[in-house]
């Protein structure tokens, strides 16, 4: 059923964007089939907006106001910019149908309430131009959604966040409304909205000027009960909502006067163009930006006069302490410097001290010659008597050379980074001329958590990461949360359910008590006195309550699985009846069976839409619609503060914000015969969604179980992208950090080594690899544009730079398949329109999503005084503007971008977003990125920003490493290969990347070596003729030169030498097991074409009172993986028996060969001990295949000494096998 918006053309004839408007409401096909709704619209005047009517059951109630500009949630520019995006014009059909609509009597009494309360409100609602700094209306209710009326207007949240939205391939884009209000109740709340506040007072309140209220803050209040506040002899003159004084007037022409002005204070006044005057030094600082401003009887000389002359460059001399009576010789200084504050970085790079960078660099160059050396001496002095393994040592060493130069050459230039959050919240969130209020300035951020299994990723775990991403500290109107349900299962939509509820308690709490981490798991579990630095007196009351509620949230989690297996048994169970009595109606044959699908139930008794329990077409974990449900609405632009303690409130927030963050449940359409490209596509997916719904101009992706253990993590990220510079960076890595992890860290699975020195080392080149989570991305990045300024590299080790200014009219070179964000102040510039033509090919036939682009690049700007060559900056307060409501229409827009065809003949996937074609779809994301000329950085907090949960259990360790290192494989046989890296790309940084694909090969390598030393002492050679002098020597320089680096390794990185240790250790158990399975895997896909899937890896969930937390580690799965480590250690094993017997026993004893045997196979056994130990379980307790393996042994081991030591008068003979 479809629902043009009609408008009639007189509302637009005077706005020089008809052409645009005409178009889109008179022509668009967002066709939302509502459920027993009809959409009324009513007549207003020519600049009003249209107001939408919906009924269920019989009621109506308002829904929201359409959005008459775009779909496209946007702040607003400046309009004097020649940057700005909104400058060039969208021209839409020439002839512009429109038609009126007719109301009967009965629909017009029913809005009649809402009209009298609105009307005014949007009288001169203009629609075409948003508000700007440099442009405002007169009044803020003629301009936009008046606030206050917005934050008591339920209608438009209600419906928004209270409605599940479906779609996709051949079906109509559907709105559910799962919570339905009868017509009394929302008159009731009409109503309500003229009552005094005052508990025990129904009168009737204030309605003077344009809001029924008189205090800014909206809270209602009567005549009386304002007279008694104000002039009472108990009173205090206070506002009961804000707390804040009255402001007192006498008379209406005062209030409207007063109004006025407050409106006018609030604007974001412009800056002051440099064209129309210059400051002068000689002038006063306050009249040289404010003279423009101040009212005409504005007496600056008295002004002067009354200050004592001491403030203001006009003065001859700059007092100190009080007037002129300084503490040093002459009692003055001089004056500051006012430009300090746009000059304070917000961030510093910290070398590494020269006294130990300076020595490891010289070990590189040390142990690199004496490898040169020793391989020489090597391939000169051959072992004559075993060629064979001598070529098989030679060629292993010079493999293993060459992957330590390619892992050791990147570490080179290690740096370290520190922010300053001070300079952060004074430069965007402190009151100036552009915002006087001090309205936050900081860009939006949306955050993706992604989960696809509710059974391996368990809902309280997702519900919890959730949580601590709605109280992160981080203004709350500019923060989205996203959750990506890839198997499109009720159970995570109503975990998150619950978890919006239980957030409406635990962010305030959080908020209130400075509560870190705020994640209530991992809050309430931690064993260290919760009650340190707390001084609030009810603290300790409150974190009681807030806990019992906790545990209620839990049990009503856990118990969600049984829930609703029992609501849709009884629901399939009443359709079975329903059939069967219309079977027995039709008179058909009862004795025929009825197939009733067994669906999955909603708790309002409605199906669905997602993954069914039992599989049924369109209702399959590859078969389902489209979803999407906004749980918590967008907030309000100003704070709202909460109640006291009451049978409904556990704490008191009267001055806590009590604002959530938006949280959109997201699940994307999936069909048969379309390849989803796992999660890849699910991020893609979220990546369109967000720039339809909230367009933050940065994105913040999580996995379902790493959470926010830093609430100010955010604002850490954003130190870097806001500082100058900044524009250059496409993303922000956080280390990775693990809970859980079994205190010896047996396997490694806290990875210290790669996170605190390779990535520490690739910060100072052109930045971390992006590995998968704890990543803040510019959004224009991931949509495969060019960064503003890049450097080429050309000539020997990159060593000859040409600097590149991107986004220049005039670049005169730019790579094939460059693109450019189509934003330049050049009208006339040809290329910008041939880009701006291109976008719908590149990013799909949304004309909403092609609109919030420049958008999205505007807002991700530096401010002005920031701006370096080649970029363009926006104005400071451009972003301290409202978002556009979210409503109806901008959800259905977003409904089709997640289709399961809407990437059909784009480039999402190739170029655009996360990129397809590897099961490390982060590490080709980030190279992609890298290779177009961006920087990446990488922030490592004081207090760790993300916590998260690595599989202990050997078998699933070693799952996990066979993922990576098969992508990696992946990307040395694609176009990835840093071997076809572009110039923008500098030389060290290829190499990091190269040796990403490169070190699975090692394996190869690894296991013949690994098998040499036990083959030596059973053959009874050695990989050299004699343990001479010379060889001794290189080897014990080479020994020393290793270890000398790690421990400098572990002095500038901050690692222990227990985590180098569990990293060599596990390097070797991998590179026997996983990474020559991933080898193997690789070729087979390149050579034959062979798919590779891997199974979800399963999240730990929280042990219960009494479990031992580690249990996992002791639990042996057997696997194929394991084959190959389990034969190596036997094989050195039993070559170590051999070799001792055959020397002992010998007439002339080789003891050199066999030391250098042992030696060697000793190293490997140590090596694979924590292989070893996780193969005997839980201590004390032994499994049945140790037994059985060492049966094996101990009979392998008796016929080999048989062999050796044959008994005495027996013939040799009987060991020549000969055919008969």
């Amino acid at each position: 059923m479809l629902f043009p918006l009609l408008i009639p053309i007189s509302s637009f004839t005077s706005l020089h964007n008809l052409n645009f408007f005409s178009f889109y409401f008179c022509f668009s096909f967002f066709s939302v089939k509502f459920s027993n709704m009809v959409m009324k619209t009513t007549s207003s005047s020519s600049s009003s907006p249209v107001t939408i009517m919906i009924s269920s059951g019989g009621g109506s109630r308002v829904t929201g106001l359409v959005n008459s500009t775009s779909p496209v949630p946007h702040a607003s520019f400046s309009n004097d910019s020649h940057n700005s995006p909104l400058r060039r014009r969208v021209s839409g059909g020439g002839n512009n149908n429109c038609y009126n609509s007719s109301m009967s009597r009965e629909d017009i009494s029913t809005t009649t309430t809402m009209e009298e309360e609105f009307n005014s409100e949007y009288v001169s609602y203009t629609v075409h131009i948003p508000p700007t700094p440099d442009r405002q209306p007169l009044s803020t209710s003629q301009t936009s959604i008046n606030e206050e009326d917005f934050k008591n207007n339920n209608g438009s949240k209600n419906y928004i966040s209270g409605t599940i939205f479906t779609g996709g391939f051949n079906s109509v884009t559907r709105g559910h409304v799962i919570e339905c209000c009868s017509i009394e109740r929302d008159e009731e709340q009409l109503k309500s909205v003229l009552v005094c506040g005052m508990k025990g007072c129904d009168e009737a309140a204030i309605e003077g000027g344009k809001s029924s209220c008189v205090c800014e803050c909206g809270f209602k209040i009567c005549r009386d009960c304002y007279l008694e506040l104000c002039g009472g002899k108990n009173s205090n003159g206070r506002c009961p909502g804000c707390k804040e004084p009255y402001n007192y007037a006498s008379d209406d022409d005062d209030d409207d006067d007063e109004e006025r002005n407050s409106e006018d204070g609030d604007k974001a006044l412009p800056l002051p163009s440099m064209a129309e005057f210059k400051l002068d030094k000689r002038l006063s600082v306050v009249k040289s930006f404010k003279a423009q401003n101040h009212t005409p009887d504005f007496d600056h000389t008295r002004w002067l006069f009354e200050t004592k002359g001491t403030y203001g460059y006009g003065n001859a001399v700059w007092p100190k302490d009080g007037y002129g009576f300084g503490s040093d010789a002459n009692g003055f200084e001089h004056p500051p410097d006012f430009g300090e504050k746009a000059r304070r970085p917000l961030t510093r790079k910290v070398g590494v001290s020269a006294a130990i960078i300076s020595p490891y660099r010289l070990l590189i160059l040390m142990r690199l010659v004496a490898l040169g050396l020793f391989l020489t001496w090597r391939i000169r002095h051959p072992n004559r008597e075993a060629m064979w393994l001598w070529g098989m040592s030679i060629t292993c060493e010079l493999w293993f050379a060459f992957s330590w130069l390619l892992d050791q050459l990147p570490k080179l230039c290690p740096v370290n980074r520190v922010t300053d959050l001070s300079v952060l919240k004074e430069r965007f969130e402190s009151p100036n001329l552009r915002n006087p209020k001090g309205r936050s300035d900081l860009p939006g951020i949306d955050v993706f958590v992604s989960t696809a299994d509710p059974e391996k990723e368990p809902p309280l775990v997702t519900a919890n990461t959730i949580l601590s991403i709605l109280a992160v500290d981080y203004p709350v109107e500019k923060v989205a949360c996203y959750l990506s349900d890839d198997g499109g299962a009720l159970l995570t939509f109503e975990a998150l359910a619950e978890t919006a509820s239980f957030a409406r308690v635990w962010v305030p709490f959080c908020r209130k008590h400075q509560i870190e981490p705020r994640n209530p798991e991992a809050y309430f579990g931690q064993k260290r006195d919760f009650l340190k630095n707390k001084v609030r007196l009810d603290f300790v009351r409150e974190r009681r309550r807030v806990k019992r509620e906790y545990d209620e949230f839990k049990v009503r989690v856990n118990s969600l699985p049984e829930s609703i297996r029992r609501r849709s048994d009884a629901y399939n169970a009443h359709e079975e009846l329903r059939a069967k009595k219309k079977q027995m109606e039709n008179g058909s044959n009862i004795s025929e069976p009825i197939k009733v699908p067994k669906a999955t139930w909603m708790s309002d008794g409605s199906h669905w839409p997602g993954t069914w329990a039992s599989a049924e077409p369109d209702h399959s974990r590859g078969d389902h619609a489209g979803i999407i449900q906004a749980m918590l609405a967008p907030p309000n632009v100003e704070p709202e503060f909460g109640v006291e303690v009451d049978a409904e409130n556990l704490i008191d927030t009267t001055d806590v914000d009590v604002r959530l963050p938006m949280l959109v449940y997201v699940s994307r359409e999936k069909r048969p015969g379309y390849d989803h490209n796992k999660k890849a596509g699910a991020m893609n997916a979220l990546v369109r969604t967000s720039a339809i719904m909230s367009n933050g101009p940065f994105i913040l992706n999580l996995d379902c179980d790493h959470y926010i253990y830093n609430s100010l993590a955010m604002r850490e990220g954003m130190c870097f992208m806001l500082d100058r510079g900044g524009d250059r960076i496409c993303y922000v890595q956080f280390p990775q950090r693990f809970e859980g992890i079994d205190p010896s860290d047996r396997y490694a699975n806290h990875n210290t080594v790669f996170f605190d020195v390779s990535m520490r080392a690739l910060d100072g080149l052109q930045g971390p690899m992006y590995v998968g989570t704890g990543c803040i991305f510019r959004r224009t990045a991931l949509y495969g544009f060019s960064p503003p300024r890049a450097t080429e590299h050309h000539g020997w080790f990159g060593r000859k730079k040409i600097k590149l200014f991107l986004r220049r009219p005039n670049v005169s070179k730019k790579q094939e398949d460059e693109v450019v964000v189509p934003i330049n102040g050049d009208h006339n510039d040809d290329d910008a329109d041939i880009e701006s033509l291109l976008l719908p090919k590149r990013f799909g036939n949304s004309t909403s999503l092609a609109a919030s682009i420049p958008v999205a690049e505007y807002q991700g700007r530096l401010l002005q005084d920031l701006k370096g060559n080649g970029t363009q900056g926006r104005p400071a307060g451009s972003l301290a503007v409202p978002r556009e409501p979210l409503d109806a229409s901008t959800v259905a827009e977003a409904i089709s971008v997640i289709s399961c065809f809407y990437e059909d003949k784009t480039e999402w996937g190739k170029r655009v977003g996360w990129i397809y074609g590897s099961v490390t779809e982060d590490v080709v994301t980030g190279y992609r990125m890298h290779n177009r000329g961006w920087r990446s950085v990488y922030c490592v907090t004081k207090r760790d920003a993300f916590r998260g949960t690595a599989p202990i259990n050997l078998t699933d360790r070693l799952h996990q490493v066979l993922r990576w290192a098969t992508g990696s494989v992946e990307i040395f046989f694609s176009r990835n290969n840093a071997l076809l890296a572009s110039p923008r790309m500098k030389f060290l940084q290829r190499v990091a990347y190269f040796n990403v694909g490169m070190y699975p090969f090692t394996s190869m390598f690894l296991i013949v070596y690994c098998f040499l030393p036990a083959v030596s002492l059973i053959s009874g050679q050695f990989i050299v003729s004699t343990l001479s002098a010379t060889f001794l020597v290189f080897l014990l320089g080479i020994t020393i030169t290793l270890c000398l680096l790690a421990l400098l390794e572990i002095k500038w990185s901050g690692i222990t030498l227990h985590d180098w240790w569990r990293n060599e250790q596990f390097w070797l158990i991998g590179g026997t097991s996983a990474h020559p399975a991933a080898v193997l895997q690789g070729l087979l896909k390149v050579i034959a074409g062979v798919d590779i899937s891997f199974t979800l890896t399963s999240k730990s969930s929280t042990p219960e009172d009494g479990d031992d937390e580690f249990a996992d580690l002791y639990v042996v799965k057997w696997s194929f993986l394991m084959m190959p480590p389990i034969i190596i250690m036997m094989v050195n094993m039993i070559a170590i028996a051999v070799g001792v017997a055959r020397t002992l026993y010998s007439p002339f004893p080789q003891w050199s060969k066999l030391v250098g045997g042992v030696f060697f196979s000793f190293w490997v056994l140590c090596h694979l001990f924590p292989f070893a130990k996780g193969l005997m379980g839980r201590r004390g307790k032994v499994p049945t295949i140790v037994y059985v393996w060492s049966g094996l042994l101990s009979i392998i081991i008796s016929l080999l000494w048989v062999y050796i030591c044959p008994p005495s008068g027996t013939q040799h003979d009987y060991m020549n096998f000969q055919f008969p």
